[in-house]
């Protein structure tokens, strides 16, 4: 896992859940267009969805990132090191 997509802006970027404790999410993918500190809001095909962050794993620009390592507020997220 790259490391700087924990510390990147992820509105705007290609999000695809690849797994998830809750099955029905996997497969889930669009746009991401808003974020809070334990979701993601994706703009899919069929209207915008929430995903939740913990015991998910994403796939967002072709980089596979851990839900767990995201979970904190946007701009908390961007600053931590």
């Amino acid at each position: 896992m790259d490391k700087n997509i924990i510390h990147a802006e992820l509105i705007g970027k290609h999000a695809k859940v690849i797994m998830a404790t809750n099955k029905s999410l996997i497969g889930l993918e669009g746009m991401v267009v808003n974020e809070t500190r334990n979701t993601l809001v994706v703009q899919t095909e069929k209207g915008i969805k929430r995903a939740q962050k913990h015991g998910a794993v994403f796939e967002i620009d072709g980089q596979e990132a851990s839900g767990d390592d995201l979970l904190a507020a946007p701009e908390e997220r961007m600053v931590k090191k």
